[in-house]
């Protein structure tokens, strides 16, 4: 399974003349939390061998802690507050990087006396983040909210899941296999804009010679391509579909996956149903649900905007399951709210509802998608500005179709419908099961996104 881990490099700081006992009392709060959170996707590079109890509140001492943490490669920051801190060392760490980086410090539970001095945490962070802000350093923050709360735990693990993202578009390589089908023009992106702005490559792969490695897979008969192959028949009813077609379909996969590794990619964009039946003979839908299976989405119809969609939500959710690109396609003949989530056959069987059977036809996949809660999301641009667009659902029952579908249900379908319509968007979204609207919304700042929030409403329609 295809995955990435987060290093986390965590600086707590403190007012240098304020109470070490108390700052270290802060300190180990918090971090005993953080420690137990996602600690399989998170590596955490701590200061504790650099200084006092492990907080930072000197500028050599924050040069140390650069250094440790530079060497250490890390992909975001946490500064958490003990107090008041050092808004110069923290700045001076900050910059450092300019890496995604946490602001946040617990409540104060008291004021100050004329017997004893508070530690000011809200205080500090309103100065160290004006500061961050003049030295140009994109910063998430978590309320002032305690320590052992259910605020902090959900910002500190959303923040992680941001970084994730914001980590895994750096340097993200798609196969794009072959070309947009030729009446599809809304899949048309500019991968020179991408390339310039994210750094997003798109790498081309001929579908011709994804056809030439699975004839190559078939004949070589190859360990891989024949444990799949069992596996795949074991899993579906492909009493409908010729022998022939079947270790097509198997060795398409194992095929696919070879040029998608083998080119240092992760995603790709397929050109599926325009290209495939008449170079092999069948559509190689099914091919795109197991490899996201494996952590390698594909998008369908060379849609590379769709898979960088994928991409996005793959990272939201941590490499812990997978993620699907469905059609928007009909309204649910009841529920004003609820509309069909579908494509021909291409979403992960790990997603399957349990009592749905799963068949293949002609190559393309057959069956009912789990029930629970889901966040769908579309990458998209126009004129040179890019957009997500971004909203959370549930799903929910209706009428049985073919193909590989659901129903969803949101708060309002009208407003969805027109955000959708009036968005730079097409009927493609990129889905997956979990609630992550609040990472998708802090993503889309730190790229400098128009985040298209599909509960707020935009242009009415008529």
């Amino acid at each position: 399974m295809y995955n990435e881990k987060l290093v986390l490099g965590v600086a707590p700081t403190k007012r240098s003349f304020l109470s070490m006992e108390e700052a270290k009392r802060q300190k180990e709060a918090f971090m005993d939390i953080i420690r137990d959170i996602k600690s399989n996707r998170v590596e955490i590079v701590d200061i504790d061998d650099l200084c006092d109890n492990g907080i930072v509140y000197d500028i050599q001492d924050a040069k140390k802690v650069i250094e440790k943490f530079k060497k250490a490669e890390i992909d975001a920051l946490f500064i958490p507050f003990c107090d008041f801190g050092e808004e110069t060392v923290v700045a001076e760490i900050a910059k450092a990087f300019m890496l995604p980086t946490l602001i946040w410090g617990n409540r104060d539970e008291r004021t100050n006396t004329d017997i004893s001095r508070g530690r000011d945490t809200q205080c500090g962070m309103f100065a160290a983040t004006k500061v961050l802000a003049r030295y140009g350093v994109r910063y998430s923050y978590i309320y002032n909210c305690e320590t052992h709360s259910q605020e902090f735990a959900d910002g500190y693990e959303n923040f992680i899941r941001t970084a994730m993202v914001l980590k895994s578009l750096k340097g993200l390589r798609i196969a794009k296999i072959g070309e947009r089908p030729e009446s599809f023009m809304s899949v048309m992106t500019n991968e020179a804009a991408l390339l310039k702005r994210f750094g997003i490559t798109t790498v081309p792969v001929s579908p011709v010679s994804i056809a030439k490695r699975m004839a190559k897979v078939m004949a070589e008969k190859g360990a891989e391509y024949i444990d799949y192959h069992k596996n795949l028949c074991g899993r579906m009813d492909v009493s409908g579909m010729p022998e022939e077609q079947i270790k097509k379909v198997a060795a398409l996969k194992v095929a696919i996956e070879e040029i998608i590794l083998e080119k240092e990619c992760s995603v790709a964009a397929f050109e599926c149903w325009s290209a495939f039946p008449e170079l092999v003979g069948l559509c190689p839908c099914t091919i795109l649900g197991e490899l996201a299976d494996v952590g390698l989405p594909i998008s369908c119809e060379t849609d590379v905007n769709g898979a960088i969609s994928l991409a996005i939500l793959r990272a939201c959710n941590l490499f812990e399951e997978s993620e699907f690109l469905a059609d928007l396609t009909i309204r649910h003949p009841e529920n004003n709210n609820a509309e069909l989530l579908w494509h021909c056959g291409p979403f992960p069987y790990s997603l399957k509802d349990k009592d749905s059977k799963a068949r293949m036809v002609d190559g393309q996949e057959r069956f009912l998608l789990r029930q629970g809660n889901l966040t769908v999301c579309r990458f998209d641009d126009l004129d040179g500005k890019y957009y997500l667009f971004a909203g959370e659902g549930k799903t929910t029952t209706g009428p049985e179709t073919n193909g590989t579908y659901v129903w969803m249900e949101v708060d309002d379908w009208k407003r969805w419908e027109e955000k959708l319509m009036f968005g730079p968007y097409i009927h493609h979204l990129g889905c997956t099961y979990g609630n992550y609207l609040p990472v998708l919304r802090e993503v889309a700042r730190y790229l400098d996104l128009v985040f298209d929030n599909a509960h707020e409403q935009g242009i009415y329609s008529l």
